[in-house]
């Protein structure tokens, strides 16, 4: 076969759907000059009709989607190796890219390729120390039904010191991110900090039954299956939009959040398309259409949320600095006995 064909038929097999299709990620990355990484779902929808678009139009530029999961992203780049990586720019969880980023498959960001990152908050640039940024961030407080709490929480220590919440709690289990961030959320308010999880898995134990789930909380909140819960704030504004009777807050001791970090694949032969993309991300027209489209808090400091959007995205401004650091080599270096810790209190 020569090469021309070569060529063409991989670009052909890629443009049916991206890595996944191919599951050869290294040969995937030959066959396209930008590939990106989204979830599946609404978030492969908003990609596809709205910010890929949006990117394409300002910059000509038309990037391949692959549609996956931080682990099945993690899987790729290991099988790919660091020299031929599958993808351009990768956004995942910070819990995963802190493990790719220390085996050597992210390069250290040019901040003269992306002038919108001396725009961001700091909560979006301090825990990967110029290596990365997070684009999104979706804040996690206290989500609860008012029709079921007479006394709304204020603290995290309502989960534990309000009696009507008593079997009615929910909580993402220990495979999610939000599981790990509840246990050392735990380990600082009682012990003497996050890496306190004696103190953190004993207080947990007095918790009692609790509804557990790896993804979807909101059905269980839309049922009355639960009362309250550690919650995303723009899932809450959803529900809330929908007619259900919720709301959440932001804790005194300080919020959670799901964030996605945005790193640049190290070797990658679409290096200055890959930069263009992130810009494009942290910048204030793409910050701006992941707020209206998801409730996510915008970043990018000259991205005011519209009065409209107020109720649904409340924390911004001074509020973004009201999220905990958490230490990701930690929980990942103790993901499995954590893990089996947790479902020794709780259950699998």
């Amino acid at each position: 076969m020569t090469e021309m064909n070569r060529r063409t038929m991989l670009q052909a097999l890629v443009a049916l759907g991206g890595a996944s299709v191919l599951n050869v990620p290294a040969v995937h990355a030959q066959a396209q000059d930008l590939v990106i990484t989204t979830y599946g779902g609404s978030w492969e929808k908003f990609w596809r009709d709205i910010l890929v678009p949006g990117f394409t139009e300002e910059t000509g530029i038309a990037p391949q989607l692959d549609i996956g999961l931080g682990r099945v992203y993690t899987t790729n780049m290991r099988a790919a190796g660091p020299e031929n990586p599958p993808y351009g720019c990768l956004m995942t969880n910070e819990i995963y890219a802190t493990v790719l980023r220390d085996e050597g498959y992210f390069e250290k960001l040019d901040l003269d390729l992306v002038p919108n990152y001396a725009d961001l908050y700091p909560v979006a640039t301090k825990a990967s120390d110029g290596w990365a940024a997070v684009g999104l961030i979706s804040p996690i407080g206290i989500g609860y039904r008012t029709d079921m709490v007479s006394t709304p929480p204020t603290s995290w220590k309502d989960l534990w010191e309000n009696e009507e919440l008593i079997g009615q709690l929910g909580l993402y289990n220990i495979k999610n991110s939000a599981g790990k961030m509840f246990l050392m959320l735990t380990s600082m308010i009682y012990g003497s900090g996050i890496r306190d999880v004696e103190t953190g898995f004993a207080k947990l134990a007095e918790l009692g039954p609790v509804y557990q789930t790896d993804f979807n909380m909101s059905t269980a909140m839309a049922t009355g299956e639960i009362a309250v819960a550690p919650f995303d704030f723009g899932e809450i504004a959803r529900l809330r939009n929908q007619g259900l009777p919720v709301d959440c807050i932001i804790p005194e001791e300080g919020l959670m959040m799901w964030d996605q970090t945005f790193n640049i694949c190290a070797n990658t032969p679409a290096r200055e398309q890959a930069y263009k993309y992130l810009d494009f991300v942290l910048g204030p027209k793409g910050q701006d259409l992941l707020m209206k489209e998801f409730f996510v808090s915008p970043v990018n400091k000259t991205v005011t949320v519209p009065e409209e959007l107020a109720k649904d995205v409340p924390v911004s401004g001074e509020a973004m600095s009201q999220f905990i650091d958490w230490d990701w080599d930690f929980m990942n270096a103790n993901a499995e006995e954590f893990a089996r810790r947790w479902n020794e209190i709780f259950g699998a």
